[in-house]
């Protein structure tokens, strides 16, 4: 019989050999001080480097580590989807390879979903959140418009940050919402947020302290920037003003 593992924590993955192993290590040393089972799942993106070998050289020190790893890469939403569909967890956290939001917010997210709320998501925007280290200051213009923009289009107003890289669900909302994905991409965000309030799951942002990372794909331009979140947050809007996202026929 298959053990039943509380927690699935999700790590994508893109051309993060240099911090695998240290992050991992991290992520290790605060579960192993809980009294759960957990599992702890790296999904590589097509990353041309060797991340994927690095995470897998450490499944003899970490337990309970499994490594996916894509040929090719697909984007950050896709391989989250992936991830919250291959999990066994009954709640399932995904978080970014690069550390900029602690494992240990947990303690204070965990409670929350267990006290019924079947989304928490982290943000960078609600009082008692601290950026520790900032973004350089046009990713950080382009996050507030595009911030602004979700929330117009998607009437998210209650959401002044939808995409923070640290989002727990509980499993049968992580199983009802990434089945419903599509977007590849990092749009995946308020994609996700959007489908769960659709979908009547009970979501609740908890203030996360943040650092930036060196190393972001983000720009105006290419299959990663801001233009392109534009373009699916809009794709978002028409598929659910068509019912593409079949919101109706929901496992109870």
């Amino acid at each position: 019989m298959e053990q039943e593992i509380y927690l699935s924590v999700i790590i994508p993955a893109y051309r993060e050999s240099e911090r695998i192993g240290r992050n991992l290590l991290e992520i290790q040393d605060y579960l192993v001080t809980k009294n759960y089972s957990y599992e702890i799942l790296v999904i590589t993106d097509g990353s041309p480097d060797n991340t994927a070998e690095i995470a897998r050289n450490y499944q003899e020190r970490i337990k309970n580590l499994r490594v996916i790893e894509n040929k090719e890469n697909h984007g950050k939403g896709y391989v989250v989807r992936q991830g919250l569909l291959e999990a066994r967890g009954e709640y399932r956290v995904f978080l970014d390879a690069d550390g900029s939001t602690s494992i240990t917010h947990l303690d204070k997210f965990l409670p929350e979903a267990e006290n019924g709320n079947d989304v928490v998501i982290g943000s960078r925007d609600i009082a008692g959140a601290f950026i520790q280290i900032h973004q350089p200051k046009y990713r950080e213009i382009m996050g507030d418009m595009g911030n602004w923009a979700i929330r117009l289009v998607l009437g998210l107003w209650n959401y002044p940050d939808t995409q923070c890289g640290f989002k727990l669900l509980n499993a049968q909302a992580a199983e009802e919402v990434a089945k419903r994905m599509v977007v590849d991409r990092f749009g995946f965000d308020f994609e996700l947020i959007i489908l769960a309030k659709k979908l009547g799951f009970k979501i609740k942002q908890m203030p996360v302290r943040w650092l930036n990372e060196e190393g972001s794909t983000v720009g105006l331009f290419g299959p990663n920037g801001f233009i392109q979140v534009l373009i699916d947050l809009f794709k978002t809007k028409f598929r659910l003003l068509t019912g593409k996202y079949n919101l109706k026929n929901k496992n109870k």
